[in-house]
């Protein structure tokens, strides 16, 4: 009998020690409850990566301004949650501020879904992930964006959507349409106007997003291996067998001046 309690406690000292063990940092939670990214006092549970100064922002490109979270512009990078996610209902609410790249094209920044790999793993910019583009009249497009691993292998993102062609020939997501898989290129939302010319402050003849000095709320509902984009109340696009399916939630720098008023995560709906 003594035998065998002492074998039993072996057994059981191993899963004790897993139990009680903390748990992963990396390990993607599904929210349970609505919850901001952002405090509205400073950027607690969110972390900078800057192209040229890497972890450092002496520049305080992402700051914080009467309770919004300011992207100044200056330079190019993100701040991404500490925290992985799956399963989940992204909202962001964001206006554009003045400060531009001093080009003549549109004003750029972006969501970036499923962030995985290293910081700076695509380019030295961006982590291996899926774009909900904001730049404007391409609002609630995605693209895949591919970067390596701590080894140098490429870290496999794609996606798949239903698509139609545009009489520019770019695919737009057309619920039932042709299907597509996407490595490496941009899937543009069901009415992007094939003849936007893509310069500062224009507007496509469909677009939903708010007006310039406006307010726009984007939602990116990912639920297992899709992502659903909703823009000011409008589905622009969706995307299927999504890699990865999970990962961290950045807001990109590029170039251009942005205010965000609400960066909330909200558990699915039953």
């Amino acid at each position: 009998m003594v035998r065998f309690v002492v074998c039993l406690a072996a057994l059981l000292i191993p899963i004790a020690l897993v139990l009680s063990a903390d748990p992963d940092p990396n390990e993607a939670v599904a929210p349970t409850a609505v919850a901001s990214l952002f405090n509205g006092k400073d950027l607690s549970g969110l972390t900078v990566w800057l192209k040229d100064t890497k972890r450092e922002d002496p520049r305080k490109v992402f700051r914080v301004t009467d309770g919004q979270l300011h992207v100044t512009g200056d330079g190019f990078g993100y701040a991404a949650t500490e925290k992985t996610y799956r399963d989940y209902h992204l909202v962001v609410e964001y206006r554009w501020g003045k400060r531009t790249d001093g080009g003549k094209f549109v004003r750029n920044s972006g969501i970036l879904l499923h962030g995985t790999g290293p910081d700076g793993g695509a380019n030295g910019t961006w982590m291996s992930c899926v774009e909900c583009q904001l730049a404007q009249g391409c609002v609630g497009d995605l693209i895949v964006i591919r970067g390596t691993d701590e080894k140098g292998k490429t870290i496999p993102v794609q996606l798949t959507s239903d698509v139609a062609l545009g009489p520019d020939k770019r695919p737009r997501w057309n619920e039932g349409g042709m299907k597509q898989v996407f490595t490496n290129r941009q899937l543009w939302w069901n009415f992007h106007d094939p003849d936007f010319k893509e310069l500062l402050d224009t507007r496509g003849k469909a677009d939903v997003e708010s007006p310039l000095g406006e307010w726009t709320k984007v939602e990116c509902v990912c639920e297992k291996d899709r992502i659903t984009v909703i823009v000011n109340g409008t589905t622009v696009n969706k995307a299927y067998n999504v890699t990865p399916a999970a990962g961290r939630i950045l807001l990109q720098c590029e170039g251009f001046e942005l205010f965000v008023r609400k960066f909330e995560i909200h558990p699915l709906k039953p």
